[in-house]
This record gives structure tokens, C-alpha cells and sequence, in this order.
């Protein structure tokens, strides 16, 4: 691809004021119809979540992303790095995702791999550091029922073990399935979109996207970002499903366990899980110390 590493190069001279901006800096849908042949279109998007659709895919797009990302914990006002995922539509046709990383374009997803299925992709930057997504339609004699789509979120890192699940198959993050450490957990409990006491009722396993699904029942709800854990059934009890990566090998047990994590993709995803009683011990010894980064409202 020789004329599109010379064009990249000539993109990055360009002001970024000439850039293309949705109205709300978060989403972006156009039509390649509207587009020169051989052109790319330069998009600058500026929020941790948002969509990308492109219906008839014709020539390529250029998307920028610089999330203006809350300050993080401890006083730090910057993340080290910066996570980035994106999930394709269930019906996305007309091109291929490559990353851009210092004029260098490695692939992310291709059209036959987004095809099979949904797919999620998920990259990491250094603060600071410029990348794009670059997408380049592919050649169809027919692209009325071509339609590029993702939704995409980003936040930034403080703490590795608090990064969001890699799901790309040319980067693994091992920190993802140890035990956290007594630090990281009364970090998760004060920052996490979740943060439920319950019990494990079931885990089935998910070969073909590496994923674990557990089946947990809520005896108490600390916090949760959205409606994760409901009432079911006569018991009205609050049943609901955490994911974590096969790899992990979480199996199914006794005891009360608090479960912590974040939203991805309207999916919780597990961070830490200490046993309750050792949560409990881990509280009181911080806040006898006065080191407990926030207050939690026990039994």
C-alpha cells in the first residue's frame, strides 16, 4: 500500500483545523457517495464513547481520537496510558480497520473477520502519543448494502490491572487474571461501575470469543452504573452476569464474594473479587491506618 503510506505522511502535515468534527464531537455518520474518488476524509472525534457509520464505502477515512478523559485517582491528573476498543456492527460490509501508529498502518480488523461476527478490538497508547484509525474501503462492483459501523470507548489508565480486557489476538495483558492486591481492591470498591456482594451460581464458557461468563446472585448492591442486577423470579432476588477472559479459569464456588469491575460495551467485566470476609479485614485495617481511599457502608 505505497500510495497510502504517502498519503498518511502528507495528512499529518495538514492543520487540524481542516479536520471534519460531528456536531457533538462524539459520533460521525457519512457516506462515501459524497466523497472524491481516491480521497480520504480527515474525522476528529473527542469523547470516551461514541459510533462511527459509514454507509457506501468509497475511498478511505481518517479518524483522530483525542478523548478529553476525567483525571485520575490519587491526584494523578494524567493516565499513563490510554486504552482504546472499538466493536463492529453485526452487519459490517465495505471496509478494513487498520491502526495508525507513527505513519505505520498494522491491521486491525478485516472485513472477512467482521463478517463472521461482531468483533472487538482494543489498542493502548502512551499519553501524548498521536494514533488514528484509518479505514480503506474494499473493492465491491455492488456497495449499496455496504455499511462500515463500530461504536468505540476509550479510557485511560492509571493502574494496569485496571485496563479493560484485551480481546486482540496480537496482545495479551497477563495482569488481568491475578488476585489484586490489597491496595487495588479498596481502589476497585471506591472507582469501579460495579461493585456487588453476591454469590457464584453458575460459570459456562465461551470458546470461540475466550470469554467466561459468570452467573452471580446479589445479597447487597453497592453501586452499579447501570441496571446490571435485577430482581428475578418470586425470591426477588438480583441475579445478573460478569464476564472475565477464559484464560483466568474461574470456576464456580462456595462463599460470598464482592465483585468489582467495569461497563464494556454494555457488558460488566469483572477487576477484583476478594472473598467478603477478607474484604472486610482488608477495610478495617485501612481504616484503622486512615489509608482508605473512600468510605463503604458495610453490614
Amino acid at each position: 500500500m505505497p500510495w497510502i503510506r504517502r498519503l498518511l505522511a502528507l495528512l499529518l502535515l495538514l492543520d487540524p483545523a481542516f479536520c471534519n468534527y460531528s456536531e457533538d464531537q462524539c459520533s460521525w455518520r457519512g457516506s462515501g457517495l459524497s466523497q472524491e474518488a481516491g480521497s480520504v476524509e480527515q474525522i476528529s472525534l473527542h469523547c470516551a464513547e461514541g459510533s462511527l457509520e459509514w454507509l457506501y464505502p468509497a475511498g478511505a477515512l481518517r479518524l483522530s481520537l483525542s478523548p478529553r478523559l476525567p483525571t485520575g485517582p490519587a491526584g494523578k491528573e494524567k493516565p499513563q496510558h490510554v486504552t482504546a476498543c472499538i466493536k463492529s456492527s453485526s452487519s459490517f460490509r465495505g471496509a478494513q480497520i487498520y491502526l495508525e501508529r507513527d505513519g505505520v498502518l498494522e491491521l486491525l480488523l478485516s472485513e472477512m473477520e467482521a463478517a463472521l461476527q461482531p468483533k472487538v478490538r482494543c489498542f493502548r497508547w502512551l499519553s501524548g502519543e498521536k494514533v488514528a484509525l484509518f479505514l480503506q474501503s474494499t473493492l465491491h462492483q455492488d456497495i449499496s448494502r455496504r455499511i462500515a459501523a463500530f461504536r468505540y470507548e476509550l479510557r485511560g489508565e492509571w493502574n494496569a490491572h485496571f485496563s479493560w480486557p484485551w480481546r486482540n489476538l496480537s496482545v495479551e495483558d497477563a495482569g488481568t487474571c491475578r488476585p489484586c492486591n490489597n491496595t487495588e481492591i479498596l481502589m476497585a470498591v471506591c472507582t469501579s461501575d460495579f461493585v456487588i456482594r453476591g454469590n457464584i451460581k453458575s460459570v459456562s464458557n465461551n470458546r470461540e470469543a475466550q470469554e467466561s461468563i459468570i452467573g452471580v446472585s446479589a445479597t447487597r448492591i453497592h453501586r452499579q452504573k447501570f441496571a446490571l442486577f435485577q430482581p428475578v423470579g418470586k425470591s426477588g432476588k438480583s441475579t445478573g452476569n460478569i464476564h472475565t477472559l477464559l484464560r483466568c479459569g474461574v470456576k464456580p464456588g462456595p462463599g460470598s464474594f464482592l465483585f468489582t469491575g467495569w461497563m464494556h460495551f454494555a457488558e460488566a467485566w469483572l477487576t477484583c473479587a476478594p472473598r467478603y470476609k477478607d474484604f472486610i479485614r482488608i477495610y478495617e485495617e485501612a481504616r484503622q491506618a486512615h489509608e482508605n481511599p473512600c468510605e463503604v457502608s458495610l453490614d
